[in-house]
């Protein structure tokens, strides 16, 4: 690909069979822009004519502005590597208001061209609002249920001991003990999903964690397994709560470990990166805020079934048998306290696709 001093052009490939560049670029499935060192529009792709209900050849040769208005605090937050604002209202000029991801690159070696990306959010910002309305019933569902349901539980408990001790058959009421030891640990998992007690939140260098994390899952539930490390050596200080950081780790190494058992070759990978100019609102109707710490739990599991990925996070669904569907929902709500936000999502990498949960956090204050 060339960028001539005029304008963009792609240079015709040598023959070759299937799709060339050009096809691929206007068959993308995001809307893509890319904007010349004058700050005018060069190319759009069919994705973007459809968004922004403006055909490329309108759009050709005008300044960008007049065609999409940036996002408020583009012109504060640019800082040379980039810009992206997700869930954001956006202007356009036929005057319609479009929610959507906004991320503007720079093209490597070529000064001043820049690629903008927009992806539709609409449909995400719905689900996650009733994930959010989901959350909060579920929590007031489980704190009733704890408190009812734990006190009747002891009491069988110990009439059950005490008939082992009376009659001698200690099969059948170990058997009772034993499933009602199982129950009241479930309830002890609804209780930590219901405490709504504030987070202590401190500037923290997460390796240590991550790294105490990844020596817990490997002696317990992840031996045997390959767990690698691709870290950022420059990340800043994160601003967490190290108990419940660490707590979400043990439970997205947990969790990818449940659904490699039987793998051939499973992996999991921990990897970090620091985004720049990242900006995410964390929930419906709140303002955008930078989390620029990028914390990513990787496994080359088949991921979640279709029918529930979209609902991984909300209370009681669970792709296992025996899941409870309180592990998510609870890792959830631990990044959401922290100020952060959880993803799910599969990404192929090569000819294979991964499972990522990648978490979003704030920057401590320098």
């Amino acid at each position: 690909m060339a960028f001539p001093r005029g304008g963009l052009r792609w240079t015709k490939p040598a023959p070759v069979t299937g799709p060339g560049f050009a096809e691929l670029f206007a068959a993308l499935p995001v809307a893509v822009l890319v904007i010349d060192p004058d700050g005018r529009i060069a190319h759009a792709n069919a994705a973007c004519e459809t968004l922004l209900n403006h055909s490329e050849k309108s759009m050709t040769g005008q300044p960008y502005d007049t065609v999409l208005m940036p996002p408020d605090d583009y012109a504060d937050r640019r800082d040379g590597h980039g810009f992206a604002a997700y869930d954001t209202e956006i202007e356009t000029a036929r005057g319609h208001r479009i929610r959507a991801d906004f991320v503007e690159t720079l093209v490597p070696d070529q000064p001043g061209w820049r690629i903008v990306t927009l992806h539709n959010a609409s449909r995400r910002l719905t689900q996650g609002a009733e994930r959010t309305a989901g959350a909060r019933a579920a929590v007031g569902a489980a704190a009733m249920l704890a408190h009812e349901i734990k006190n009747p539980l002891a009491g069988i408990r110990g009439a059950a001991q005490l008939l082992g001790m009376a009659e001698g058959d200690k099969a059948l009421t170990g058997l009772i003990t034993t499933e009602v030891d199982r129950i009241a640990a479930l309830i002890d998992r609804m209780q930590d999903f219901t405490d709504t007690r504030p987070l202590t939140l401190e500037p923290t260098n997460v390796y240590p964690l991550l790294d105490h994390a990844r020596r817990v899952a490997l002696a317990g539930f992840a031996r045997g397994m390959v767990i690698e490390e691709r870290f950022d050596p420059s990340l800043p200080a994160v601003l967490i709560d190290r108990d419940a950081f660490l707590q979400v780790m043990l439970n997205l190494l947990k969790n990818a470990a449940e659904v490699l058992q039987g793998l051939a070759q499973p992996r999991i990978i921990l990897a970090t990166a620091y985004r720049h100019g990242m900006s995410v609102s964390t929930g419906a109707g709140r303002p955008r805020q930078p989390l620029p710490i990028e914390i990513l739990v990787i496994d080359n599991g088949p991921g979640a079934p279709e029918d529930i990925a979209e609902h991984l996070f909300e209370p009681f669904v669970s792709g296992k048998p025996e899941g409870s569907g309180l592990g998510l929902p609870l890792v959830e709500k631990l990044v959401r306290d922290m100020g952060g936000i959880v993803q799910y999502e599969r990404e192929r990498a090569g000819h294979n696709e991964n499972t990522v949960f990648r978490i979003l956090l704030p920057r401590a204050p320098k």
